[in-house]
């Protein structure tokens, strides 16, 4: 008999059973332990350490490093599943400023890698195994890092500043309640609730939707925008500032390890593209029966169904879809559901939206979702368990390596979701379901493509404004422009979408991740093409990608791959394929 899946939280034990367990108590004894003993190689550290010793001291660190993400997973994990709960959030609190005093007394191992001349850093290199690349990406921070003392203070001004700004935001923004009303009936919505509104079939419902989320959100609009604009500024003192980036852009694309001109390249392309999706709203509009498409209209339904998947069916259906690829992909997957690892109900105080956790490479990753029944929420299931599969794929590195860089990070999760599509249109016989299906593929490919990749133009010129004074007026005019930018006259524009930017988490949290989505998703439609191309040859090679995790950079692991990600060709081959699709859409006749 198969398993029944249900809706449930997650379970923490595996980390600890309580703040104030034993089992944490003891974590934090271990840790200061540890800590202790390894302040003491300071005195060793020279140009002369003998590989043997170098990588002593490089185990002995991702002993410290592992009780460090456990006790902070912890605590972040606990603040996700409810955002409001006052103890929980003193304890992150008090866990983040602890931790970042442990990161200071580990400064010093970094700086003097950092600081080692050439002859000296190669020697050590090529005896540091999968340790490589961490230890190469290090070194690629020196000309931005700064003096011993001078961290120090960041890492303990960070705590209160950008780390407690952006608690803040979480907590004002997750207690938000949105009343709509629903069949006659007034009902008070979380975000994720009143979001399975905007791809209602029902066309008042839409925009009631939206009009609501922003009218909240507006509400606090100034409040949000003083928030960002703080968070702008700190980001911009640092990285400008003190460490002398040339842009603010410049430390994402670093920390990605992603050349410059891939991302500008990759960010034009976009911009060139635009009118792809200025059509295939255009023929939205026509296939709903419109003249013009509302800017509340672009996820909606083709067809009128009430259809919901249970959470027993989604979680079938997407790790059918797993192994029917890969097997072993679903028997990854299943771990974060034997394991208690999922978060997947919908509650009053918990963080909206969804996110894959990964820890340790001993740990199955932690996944949350708000799943509420619909398509959508199959697809954000499959996403975040691609996410998890990537990671434990790639477990036999350590922990400095397992994790992909950004861009690459979304590879697995987004071609799980193709492969759930695909599953879906096999199963599916209702004609008008199946051709819902397809549009709904490309409504999320605009989501997923050109709107982050819009974002991050607006982040952009957001950042230059903020350090030229602009007010939260003008901001919100600017980004009001970026939305003409993008839709052209394809669709008419409620002025409530002034008030979006300050809606999208990421800007505020992760300055600039939000390219990733957009890397992702073109790699994505690529690699897919190649998968249906070559069949069984393909799966190898994008085994390869993901269990290469974070060990080389992500133009070495997709050279190997046979793309070269600075080809303005390449990233145009991804809208190739998103026009022809729209072509083939065009050719269907309406019905």
């Amino acid at each position: 008999m198969s398993q029944t899946y249900q809706l449930s939280p997650w379970n923490l034990d595996e980390l600890f059973s309580g703040q104030d367990s034993p089992e944490m108590q003891q974590a934090m004894r271990d840790l200061e332990s540890l800590v202790t003993a390894f302040e003491s190689h300071r005195a060793r550290l020279s140009p002369h350490l003998w590989a043997a010793d170098f990588l002593g001291i490089i185990r002995h660190y991702e002993d410290i490093i592992d009780f460090h993400y456990r006790i902070s997973a912890f605590a972040h994990l606990r603040f996700s599943a409810d955002t409001q709960d006052q103890v929980v959030q003193a304890f992150m609190g008090r866990i983040d400023q602890y931790l970042a005093g442990i990161q200071n007394r580990l400064l010093f191992f970094e700086l003097w890698w950092k600081a080692l001349d050439e002859p000296a850093a190669n020697r050590l290199l090529d005896i540091a195994g999968d340790y490589r690349y961490w230890l190469e990406g290090i070194r690629h921070e020196k000309p931005y890092t700064l003096s011993e003392a001078e961290e120090k203070v960041i890492n303990i001004k960070d705590v209160t500043g950008s780390r407690a700004l952006n608690d803040l935001y979480a907590s004002l923004t997750n207690r938000y309640l949105f009343k709509v009303i629903i069949d006659g009936e007034e009902k008070e919505l979380t975000r994720g609730e009143l979001m399975t509104c905007v791809r209602d079939a029902d066309t008042d419902l839409r925009a009631r939707a939206y009009q609501e989320l922003y009218r909240v959100f507006g509400q606090d609009g100034s409040i949000l925008s003083q928030l960002y604009q703080a968070l702008v500024r700190d980001w911009r003192s640092e990285k400008m500032g003190l460490r002398g980036f040339a842009n603010p852009i410049a430390p994402r694309n670093l920390y990605n390890d992603i050349p410059n001109d891939v991302v500008d390249t990759l960010l034009e392309v976009c911009r060139r593209n635009t009118g792809v999706f200025q059509r295939y709203f255009r023929l939205k509009a026509r296939w709903l029966g419109m003249e013009k498409l509302r800017r509340y209209d672009i996820y909606a339904p083709l067809v009128k169904s009430d259809r919901r998947y249970s959470f027993d069916q989604a979680a079938h259906t997407v790790l059918e879809s797993f192994d029917a690829f890969l097997p072993v992909t679903a028997r990854l997957a299943r771990r974060v559901f034997d394991e208690q690892h999922l978060d997947s109900e919908v509650r009053k105080g918990k963080r909206s939206g969804a996110f894959c956790a990964t820890i340790t490479p001993d740990l199955t990753p932690y996944v949350l979702v708000n799943y509420q029944g619909r398509a959508e929420d199959v697809a954000t299931l499959a996403h975040e368990l691609g996410h998890a599969m990537h990671s434990m794929l790639a477990e036999h590195h350590s922990h400095f390596t397992q994790h992909p860089s950004l861009p690459l990070a979304e590879t697995a999760s987004t071609f799980a979701e193709m492969l759930l599509v695909d599953r879906l249109l096999a199963e599916e016989s209702d004609e008008a379901v199946r051709r819902d299906l397809l549009f709904r593929q490309m409504d999320d490919a605009y989501a997923t493509i050109m709107r982050q990749a819009f974002f991050a133009l607006f982040e952009r010129q957001a950042h230059e404004m903020i350090n030229q004074g602009a007010t939260t007026d003008e901001l919100s005019a600017a980004y009001m422009q970026n939305l003409r930018e993008q839709f052209g006259d394809a669709l008419e524009l409620g002025d409530e979408f002034r008030w979006e930017w300050v809606s999208i988490p990421h800007i505020y949290n992760v300055p600039f991740y939000v390219y990733a989505y957009t890397f992702g998703q073109l790699l994505v439609l690529a690699l897919y093409q190649q998968y249906k191309q070559e069949g069984e040859d393909f799966k190898p090679r994008y085994l390869d990608i993901l269990a290469a995790g974070g060990s080389a950079s992500p133009e070495q692991i997709l050279t190997e791959a046979g793309i070269d990600m600075h080809d303005p060709a390449f990233w145009q081959g991804g809208f190739d394929v998103l026009d022809r699709l729209v072509g083939q859409l065009e050719a269907l006749p309406v019905a």
